[in-house]
């Protein structure tokens, strides 16, 4: 039975009543979000202060029937922002009070961090430091977490962008109020020397089940970082057509292959990468199409680039080391007949590249985020799903993407995140959120698209929380009984986020 005032009193006198938030603008505040649903508000957000709160936090929660939403900044719009998975759950804000970078090693080269840390406030940390530690950035907001993004399965596009590898080391909090910690901090002890330098201790490595789940609530971490390289440089290419996109991954893949390109790809549509500078011209009331071909390629010749841009990165001890690298993949493009070759000098001039050198480089910028403003109304989510390298594949699920697209009258925009084998789809929904047709449209491509690249095979790596449900039950049903049985095991009283990446206890 809830007994929610009983809990609110415990918390209060556990953490401070100024910590126990339930006032009716803040609900309401903590309860939006940007996809086609409606806001869902919360019954109460509390800030707990360190781990100790969290654990009282948890077990009250046990105790009084309470079930919470336990968030770090609240940023990754598009996906759910801060809003609880449910109505009626209480939003644990990790990020307010718990943002504190508790260490930074620049022996070992990793940075121990609290939710609350922010991509742009490691990154400035950093250079306070004398800029000697380069951390890997999202495209995305720079306030967003950094803890939050990696547990999220987030990434980036430089040498550490895999942000959920790059951890080493957590704090949890299951959900029956244990604290664990992983990795050589698993030791019982206070001297944990190797905590953050070592992922594997001896026993089962129970870190990824913290990843995407609600078992469990990460505390702290430690996370490894990049010697920051002397020299970066860019080099981007343009390519006219669509169906350039199959040349392009065939291209992408033997540099990555071999390594000689040590960033991933970003091979950014036209109106992914010109969007964040530009609008929908003809979006009106009387027109809510999709996006034309014909102002599609008047953006084009406006921005001075294409249908496709590529951008990667070199970096080295010196420019002459990096010359000749450059004029490598230059040659090894060009030989396409298609490749337009932008240095990275010309595109420090263009908004559209320049954003890939910022994150590549290291450094969160907010840039992309217009993009969110293509159309007017900021209803925004992202289709998340993949392909292998290999050209006819990605060329066949683009053109099943923008089929559907257009079934909807969405604008197609999308970015491939390109590594060795497979590639990351970044398919950005924008509709204007004031207008219940397009919620509508929105809620059923992205429907369509979920069930249409299942059947090809092709799953997701994130998603909106509106979604986890439907994306859960593609799943095998095998599998989907581990899952209800660690949350079983770990999460009793299914006191943490139910219903979140779709797990559930079943009965």
């Amino acid at each position: 039975m809830k007994d929610l005032n009983g809990f609110l009193s415990r918390v209060a006198q556990a953490i401070g009543a100024e910590w126990v938030d339930t006032r009716e603008d803040t609900l309401k505040r903590y309860g939006e979000h940007t996809l086609p649903a409606k806001p869902r508000r919360p019954d109460a957000v509390v800030f707990p202060e360190n781990t100790e709160q969290v654990r009282t936090i948890v077990l009250a929660a046990n105790e009084f029937g309470v079930k919470l939403y336990p968030i770090s900044t609240g940023n990754n719009i598009g996906l759910g922002s801060r809003a609880p998975a449910h109505e009626g759950q209480v939003v644990l804000d990790l990020g307010y009070r718990m943002n504190k970078i508790l260490e930074v090693n620049e022996q070992t080269c990793y940075a121990e961090l609290q939710p609350g840390v922010s991509f742009q406030m490691l990154h400035d940390e950093l250079q306070r430091r004398g800029d000697k530690l380069m951390l890997s950035a999202t495209s995305g907001p720079p306030h967003g977490g950094v803890l939050g993004n990696a547990m999220d399965r987030g990434a980036g596009y430089g040498p550490y962008f895999d942000h959920f590898g790059m951890l080493c080391g957590m704090e949890v909090v299951l959900g029956n109020g244990d604290v664990i910690r992983t990795g050589d901090g698993s030791l019982d002890t206070d001297n944990l020397l190797n905590w953050h330098v070592s992922k594997f201790s001896f026993g089962p490595a129970l870190d990824g089940l913290f990843a995407q789940s609600n078992y469990g609530i990460v505390t702290r971490v430690g996370v490894w970082l990049l010697p920051r390289p002397p020299v970066a440089k860019s080099f981007h290419f343009v390519f006219p057509d669509d169906d350039d996109i199959e040349q392009i991954i065939e291209l992408c893949r033997p540099l990555k292959l071999s390594n000689f390109v040590p960033s991933l790809f970003r091979i950014a549509n036209d109106l992914y990468a010109m969007g964040p500078e530009d609008r929908n011209t003809e979006y009106s009331a009387s027109n809510k199409n999709s996006y034309s071909e014909t102002a599609r390629k008047n953006l084009q010749r406006r921005h001075g680039l294409g249908a496709w841009q590529v951008s990667g990165m070199f970096y080295g001890a010196s420019d002459a080391i990096i010359e000749p690298m450059l004029q490598r993949v230059r040659a090894h493009f060009e030989r396409s007949g298609k490749a337009r070759y932008i240095s990275h000098e010309e595109a420090l001039g263009i908004p559209a590249l320049n954003i890939a050198i910022d994150s590549m480089s290291g450094r969160p910028s907010a840039q992309e985020l217009g993009m969110l403003q293509w159309r007017p109304g900021g209803g925004n989510s992202w289709f998340l799903p993949g392909t292998p390298m290999v050209g006819k594949q990605a060329l066949e699920l683009d053109h099943l993407g923008r089929s559907i697209y257009a079934k909807y009258g969405m604008d197609y925009i999308v970015m491939h995140v390109a590594s060795a084998r497979f590639a990351r789809g970044l398919h950005v929904l924008v509709w204007n959120k004031d207008d219940a047709d397009e919620n509508q449209r929105a809620n059923a491509c992205y429907e369509e698209l979920s069930v249409e690249f299942a059947k090809r095979g092709v799953g997701v790596g994130r998603a909106p929380v509106d979604y986890h449900e439907q994306h859960m039950n593609l799943l095998m049903p095998s599998l989907r009984k581990v899952f209800s049985d660690l949350k079983k095991a770990l999460d009793p009283n299914e006191v943490i986020s139910p219903g979140k990446y779709g797990i559930n206890i079943k009965e």
